[in-house]
């Protein structure tokens, strides 16, 4: 199983235009694609005051390649979504099974 964590920084005073297309707009373009296990999505916290997240975890490497083409290891933002987005990073992890020995 492949973990995706999309991070993109947004300036505050786009922070509830953007959660509200975040959700309306990038959570549907990731749920239509077949090989997707769980989708989370954070909003900015003290901790990160103007970072959002999504999480991603996707059966297998061919399954986020079907979502987001062969530069996966890219960010893979859907059209109107670009111009509240001041910097992005995506990461991926393979799943570690906590049931093995």
């Amino acid at each position: 199983m492949i973990i995706r964590i999309f991070t993109a920084t947004i300036p505050s005073d786009l922070h509830n235009a953007f959660e509200t297309k975040f959700k309306e707009i990038s959570v549907p373009v990731v749920k239509n694609y077949n090989g997707l296990i769980s989708l989370e999505i954070g909003r900015p916290s003290q901790w990160n005051p103007n970072e959002f997240v999504m999480v991603s975890r996707w059966k297998t490497e061919q399954d986020l390649i079907n979502f987001a083409g062969e530069d996966w290891n890219k960010a893979h933002i859907p059209k109107g979504m670009e111009k509240y987005i001041t910097t992005c990073t995506v990461s991926h992890f393979e799943q570690i099974d906590l049931n093995q020995g």
